[in-house]
């Protein structure tokens, strides 16, 4: 007789690691194509920066290929040494991984047990919950106030039992900043035995003098850790790299888990001459403020809202179910981030592109509103 069927997942898989809903990118380029037939395909998903790489960084990357034979500096010694001397903070305190997102997870890890809570705002950053579920650590969501982080909700439910607290800034999928003046109350009430991690993985793009000083926090002993990365304005998302600076002893206890060589040699040397681009950031910044003139534009000559943003991606509350519009753009060749998933059910997260790009978006949702 055969033998009966056993749902291993649940026997030996951790039951906290089930309830993970896992996280959904956006389409590739080339799956819309195989998928659909299509050749002209345009990506407004993943907030990925139009103008690609810094030239730098692919020059860099050309002279390097020899040598990928060998493994790369698992300590990163080059790229922390620019960093320290940059920002003027202790390499000992610097954080470097395979994307800001698995800093996020390595945080996590070392920090929360089961039963500790972590404090987040929803809808924020879906990793904050992944990583605090698969720990088994509580979560306390507190939800946004006019599409921006509620910061004195989130100081209210700090209680013994919070370990942890994530702040996206600005917040991702609205794209709200959070203030100097809100950041300094907030963090006048946290206790020194709760580590607040600063993820500012789109920082660059607020060229008007708003973006707060976190690092006054940092260089004045707090638990903070202050995320950065170079997938968005740098364009190096495909080398997923990040960095951070964060307490010597939490540096110290991420490297006692993380993997040997985690962050590639080719990701290094990139991320190293893509730090000296000051041109190509500048022109990032200059394609992101046109375009969001654009947009705020003419949406509402749509009769479309949006919500302000201080990132490289707008929201936009398209007035329709979002995923059945998000299925009538990708089948027109347009990739965008329907957001009923974060509770948005008739509004879209759209990267701002080139003027290409976003003028190729606006035509095609015009046609899909149809």
């Amino acid at each position: 007789m055969p033998k009966a069927e056993v749902d291993f997942s649940k026997r030996l898989v951790r039951p906290s690691v089930l309830k993970i809903r896992p996280y959904k990118p956006g389409k590739p380029i080339e799956e819309v194509q195989r998928e659909l037939g299509l050749t002209d395909v345009v990506k407004l998903a993943s907030n990925e920066n139009p103008l690609g790489p810094s030239p730098k960084a692919v020059a860099a990357l050309q002279n390097f290929m020899p040598s990928i034979h060998l493994y790369p500096d698992g300590g990163c010694y080059r790229l922390k040494k620019e960093l320290s001397d940059r920002f003027s903070a202790p390499m000992d305190s610097i954080l470097t991984g395979s994307g800001s997102c698995e800093l996020i997870e390595l945080i996590g890890k070392v920090l929360l047990s089961q039963g500790d809570e972590v404090i987040f705002a929803q809808p924020s950053f879906i990793m904050y919950r992944i990583v605090a579920t698969a720990c088994s650590a509580h979560i306390v969501a507190v939800p946004l106030k006019a599409y921006a982080q509620d910061l004195p909700g989130m100081a209210d439910m700090i209680r013994p039992r919070t370990k942890l607290v994530y702040i996206a800034n600005p917040n991702n999928p609205t794209g709200t900043l959070v203030g100097q003046e809100e950041i300094d109350e907030f963090m006048s009430r946290v206790p020194d035995d709760v580590v607040v991690v600063m993820d500012e993985a789109y920082f660059e793009y607020n060229v008007d003098g708003t973006f707060p000083d976190t690092m006054k926090f940092f260089r004045a002993g707090r638990n903070i850790v202050i995320l950065r990365t170079f997938s968005k304005i740098h364009g190096l998302a495909g080398l997923r790299i990040g960095y951070g600076f964060a307490p010597a002893w939490l540096v110290d206890a991420i490297d006692r888990i993380r993997r040997p060589f985690h962050v590639t040699s080719a990701a290094q040397v990139a991320a190293l001459a893509a730090l000296s681009d000051e041109q190509h950031v500048k022109k990032s910044q200059q394609v992101n403020e046109a375009g969001k003139e654009y947009f705020y534009k003419v949406l509402p000559e749509m009769g479309l809202e949006y919500v302000p943003t201080s990132a490289n991606f707008i929201l936009i509350d398209v007035g329709h179910d979002c995923v059945e519009l998000y299925d009538k753009l990708l089948r027109l060749g347009v990739i965008v981030r329907p957001m009923a998933a974060w509770g948005y059910k008739t509004k879209l997260r759209v990267t701002i592109g080139t003027q290409e790009e976003n003028e190729k978006f606006i035509a095609t949702l015009k046609r899909a509103l149809i």
